[in-house]
């Protein structure tokens, strides 16, 4: 394995609107020896995420021209750290890539939670994506049972994981957004959901109004713009928004969407709207894991993805993905991977 080609994706340039296929390139070189305190993993399991588009703007994450960034479950095939043994399976960032050498702190170990937890869960609903939504419901949103929820972008992975999570902790009229009248089917027929629309049949804030009369307690949303605005107008007194993304603006920052014009409805509802970041609650990640993997155990919580067999594919999926072609997460597997 270890004198195998490997393969790594580069971002070329900037996109002007929609990403193309042309703004990446495939690379070969020889795979990596490990290094002393390091470990040479092969991937086997990459996430494809909306906020890789936002990556593709400017250097903070994504430099032109060098390995990209992106969520990864691989397995170690060498290692010259005792910590790190042959076999094991981590977790990582260092995705877009065949192969990575990573260092022990760079690395989460795929925890043993038993039958019933795919390796697609951890990348998924029990990944960075089910923790934004567990999140977002319990930390931001501060859900209560029997409260009534909104959840934007709702056919996402982001969104699937709300819904099931939103179930399971008692909420009460559960209403979502979709891109297609096939997704709004699969979330009220399988997700949980007990309304859901298509955000193209007309303005957000008259669908969201109809699904919703009686307005929400609780949403959250991935979108922004006029999504984020009907969330506003829909919530009751004292409700709570968690504001996770701004999927409307991604191809367009030049010219983003105005921003709503009903944020003076927060403070004549003494609403509450906070936007937040994953990564500054990665201590919720054992409370999920107590929370979800119970239900992942007894079949009342499953993942919600969308796989794409053969990492060459991995461009594709992705742009798939920003087109929402993808109902749950976006994952691209190797060929034959039992995810």
């Amino acid at each position: 394995m270890t004198n195998e080609t490997m393969i790594t994706v580069h971002q070329t340039a900037r996109p002007h609107g929609f990403p193309t296929p042309d703004l990446f390139a495939f690379t070969e070189s020889p795979v990596p020896a490990p290094e002393p305190g390091t470990a040479l993993v092969e991937n086997l399991l990459w996430s494809v995420d909306p906020y890789h588009r936002e990556a593709m703007d400017g250097d903070f994450l994504w430099t032109l021209n060098s390995p990209m960034e992106g969520r990864t479950l691989g397995r170690v095939l060498d290692s010259r750290d005792p910590g790190l043994r042959p076999g094991d399976l981590v977790l990582h960032r260092k995705g877009w890539r065949t192969h990575a050498l990573v260092a022990r702190a760079e690395v989460r170990p795929v925890p043993d939670l038993g039958p019933g937890v795919p390796l697609a869960a951890h990348l998924s609903i029990l990944g960075g994506t089910g923790l934004s939504a567990y999140v977002g419901l319990t930390r931001i949103a501060r859900l209560q049972a029997g409260e009534d929820l909104f959840v934007s972008a709702a056919a996402g992975g982001v969104g699937t994981a709300a819904g099931r999570f939103a179930r399971l902790l008692g909420a009460g009229r559960i209403v979502g957004s979709a891109g297609s009248a096939r997704k709004v089917a699969h979330l009220t027929g399988h997700i949980g959901f007990d309304a859901a629309f298509d955000y193209h049949e007309g303005p957000v804030a008259a669908l969201l109004a109809k699904a919703a009369p009686d307005g929400v307690d609780a949403v959250l949303d991935g979108v922004g713009g006029d999504h984020l605005e009907a969330a506003i107008g829909s919530l009751r007194e004292y409700g709570r928004i968690a504001w996770v993304g701004a999927v409307a603006q991604y191809h367009s920052l030049a010219t983003p969407p105005p921003a709503p014009r009903n944020l003076f409805d927060l403070v004549e509802k003494s609403a509450r709207l906070e936007g937040f970041l994953v990564r500054n609650h990665m201590d919720a990640q054992e409370e999920l894991y107590d929370f979800a993997v119970p239900h992942l155990r007894s079949g009342r919580l499953e993942p919600d993805v969308t796989v794409t067999e053969g990492f060459e594919h991995i461009v594709t999926a992705f742009l798939g993905m920003l087109r929402g072609e993808n109902t749950g997460k976006a994952l691209v597997s190797t060929r034959g991977l039992e995810s």
